[in-house]
């Protein structure tokens, strides 16, 4: 029971992000907020993850070592999570909280499952096409719907597929990591250091001043802290002592906290046509969910926000 409350705590900490920095200052941008978590959250995640991978490591009879491929492969987790923050934040922007979480979050497995396709040549199944089919109609029904309150800006759909596919690529990444013998916890360290480090380099580039106004420190420091640092842990923990089929069910409660804050606290509207498509997309998601039985199915990862 204890994972399945630290899977399903992480979900719903992942799914408040949107929320967190549209209730930000007004002068943010997404680069910038982006950047802002990085630094914070990836700073204390790599602390915490690689702490604990240490500890895992000692345990074991062999240990992996960390060769040229391994780096690489931590390196891309880092990057492509720095790459994640201003597209997702572009998508909510652009889109609403609710809409635009949808998007990342249902193309996230999609892509991660087209690209391990690509990458191993082995036939995805029946279920998983049916459920891409239906995701990707979802997200269709979304751009038709057009701008406007509740609807899908084209810029906004750009980011939050961006978004689902710089997830696509750091889930691929990890899970070859995972299969050369690293525990998850280094895994997740590595990837919140490497996103720090990408963060810090991009410093000079935005403008933080959002960070000295009203309530600009406590957003950055519960968006570093709590939806990477803290939600990353719960969920590595729990996904370590869960079936895939369940931990992919629970990742679900992000897109619905999402939405559920988009219009309880933000007061977003939704277009009858961006209703549908988030009903056929999430019926995507909850078909790849409960028939996803098979150790390598993309969809655990589908919450990492």
């Amino acid at each position: 029971m204890i994972p399945v409350l630290a899977v399903l705590a992480a979900a719903v900490l992942f799914g408040t992000t949107g929320t967190a920095q549209a209730l930000g200052p007004g002068d943010t941008t997404p680069l910038s907020v982006g950047v802002a978590r990085l630094v914070i959250g990836g700073t204390a995640l790599a602390a915490i993850g690689l702490g604990i991978g240490r500890r895992q490591r000692a345990r074991q009879s062999a240990p992996p070592r960390l060769t040229r491929r391994a780096f690489a492969l931590m390196a891309v987790t880092g990057v492509c999570l720095a790459a994640y923050q201003p597209l997702f934040f572009l998508g909510t922007e652009r889109s609403g909280v609710a809409v635009g979480t949808v998007i990342a979050l249902g193309s996230a497995p999609v892509l991660a499952g087209l690209l391990e396709w690509a990458m191993t040549r082995r036939l995805p199944s029946r279920v998983w096409m049916t459920a891409t089919a239906l995701a990707t109609v979802g997200v269709a029904v979304l751009a038709i719907s057009g701008g406007g309150a509740g609807g899908a800006d084209p810029l906004g759909i750009v980011g939050s597929l961006g978004a689902g596919a710089a997830f696509a690529v750091f889930a691929n990444a990890q899970r070859r990591l995972m299969d050369d013998g690293w525990d998850p916890f280094t895994v997740a360290g590595a990837m919140g250091a490497g996103s720090a480090i990408c963060g810090a380099l991009a410093l000079l580039f935005v403008d933080l001043g959002w960070l000295a106004s009203p309530g600009g420190l406590t957003v950055a420091l519960w968006l570093g802290l709590a939806t990477i640092a803290v939600a990353y842990t719960l969920f590595t923990w729990g996904l370590q002592r869960l079936t895939a089929a369940t931990a992919a069910t629970l990742t679900l409660a992000e897109p619905l906290t999402a939405g559920m804050l988009g219009v309880l606290l933000l007061g977003e509207t939704l277009t009858g046509g961006a209703v549908i498509g988030i009903l056929v997309l999430a019926a995507g998601l909850v078909l790849l969910a409960v028939f996803s039985r098979q150790p390598r199915d993309p969809a655990p990862y589908a919450a990492e926000a």
